[in-house]
C-alpha cells in the first residue's frame, strides 16, 4: 500500500481575513486605517520640532515613517485581495507585525516623552542663551507627539490582540 501523505488543497479561502472594502468594516482590520491616521500625526508633529536629541527623535521618525509604510503595505494586500494566495500565514503576520510595531510605538513614544521633559526642564530653568533649541511652541508640539504615539502603540495593541484572539 503506498501512502498518500498529506495533500493540500488546491484553492483555500481565509474566511477571518476580509478583502476588498470589507477590511473598513471588520473590527481589527478597521484599526488599519487609525494607525495610519495617528501614526502619520506623530511623524509631521516629531518632523516640526527642532532636534533636542538627535538620537530620540531619529528613532521616532524611523518608527512612525517605517510602520506608516508597512501598514500601508498591508492594507493594500488586504484591500486587493493578495492574502488570498495563502491562507494561513498572513494571519500569523498581522499579530506578529502588530505586536512588534506596538513595541517600536511604545518605544518612541517613551523617548518623545524624554525629550518634551528635557525641553521643559531647559524652558523653566531658563537655560535658553545655552540650549536655544527648545521653545515653548517646540515643548509642545513633543508633548502633542507623545499623546498619539501612546494611543498609536494602544491602536496597534489592541489590533495584535483582536487578531490574535480571533
Amino acid at each position: 500500500m503506498a501512502s498518500q501523505g498529506i495533500q493540500m488543497p488546491s484553492s483555500c479561502e481565509v474566511p477571518d481575513i476580509p478583502c476588498g472594502l470589507r477590511v473598513f468594516r471588520t473590527l481589527p482590520y478597521a484599526f488599519i486605517l487609525i494607525e495610519l491616521i495617528l501614526g502619520c500625526w506623530v511623524w509631521i508633529l516629531v518632523a516640526a520640532t527642532r532636534v533636542t536629541i538627535s538620537i530620540n527623535n531619529g528613532w521616532v521618525m524611523y518608527v512612525s515613517v517605517s510602520c506608516f509604510l508597512f501598514s500601508l503595505i498591508l492594507l493594500m494586500v488586504y484591500v486587493s485581495g493578495l492574502h488570498r494566495n495563502n491562507c494561513g500565514t498572513w494571519r500569523i503576520v498581522d499579530v506578529i507585525y502588530h505586536g512588534i510595531a506596538a513595541i517600536f510605538y511604545l518605544s518612541a513614544a517613551v523617548l518623545v516623552v524624554n525629550s518634551a521633559i528635557i525641553c521643559n526642564v531647559t524652558l523653566s530653568q531658563s537655560l535658553l542663551p545655552y540650549y536655544t533649541v527648545c521653545t515653548l511652541v517646540n515643548y509642545r508640539l513633543l508633548a502633542a507627539a507623545s499623546v498619539f504615539a501612546f494611543v498609536t502603540s494602544l491602536i496597534y495593541m489592541l489590533h495584535s490582540f483582536q487578531s490574535y484572539v480571533r
